[in-house]
């Protein structure tokens, strides 16, 4: 089963399958204070080892059918502007399904994390993929924690430094009505 959102649009984003060619447009996410921390990633990398570290994790996704990330793609200026997918991940010995997100700095603020989060909830509960959705930031990545909100998610649990918010399908169903 694929959990990927290739060809997908929304108002304003169409998602995209990452290719290495978007490496450079990735860089400038990890000059960034605290991205490295957030993304759980090892400490003391370069900025390039970082896009690095983060580039094998998305192709390793790919790879294995674990989910991944999307290219985030302006639609009216054709734009690189982020990552969003759904990612199958291990929170305590379990398999959940993750909705990830990472926008590039001159993107912040904008609300394109937030509409291709919603946009990846609508996709897994009309798709019946999962009956439960979970988003995990570090905890002091208040700006994911406003995100997850938005998209209708409460807080689940802490795992050690990452904060699990998440929907059941039928809490999504109920707010349609």
């Amino acid at each position: 089963m694929s959990y990927l959102l290739t060809g997908e649009e929304t108002k304003r984003l169409h998602f995209r399958i990452v290719s290495k060619d978007d490496f450079e447009s990735w860089m400038p996410l990890f000059k960034e204070e605290n991205v490295a921390k957030f993304l759980g990633m090892p400490e003391g990398l370069t900025q390039v080892e970082q896009c690095e570290f983060w580039f094998d994790k998305v192709f390793h996704r790919y790879e294995n059918k674990l989910g991944g990330m999307n290219a985030l793609i302006d639609k009216h200026s054709g734009a690189f502007i982020g990552q969003c997918g759904l990612l199958i991940q291990t929170v305590e010995d379990e398999e959940r399904l993750e909705i990830g997100y990472s926008i590039l700095p001159e993107y912040w603020g904008k609300g394109y994390a937030q509409e291709a989060a919603i946009h990846c909830k609508e996709f897994c509960f009309k798709h019946k993929l999962y009956d439960n959705l979970i988003s995990m930031m570090h905890v002091d990545n208040i700006g994911s924690e406003i995100v997850a909100i938005k998209n209708g998610m409460t807080f689940e649990k802490q795992v050690d430094e990452f904060k699990v918010f998440s929907i059941t399908r039928s809490t999504w169903l109920k707010s349609k009505l």
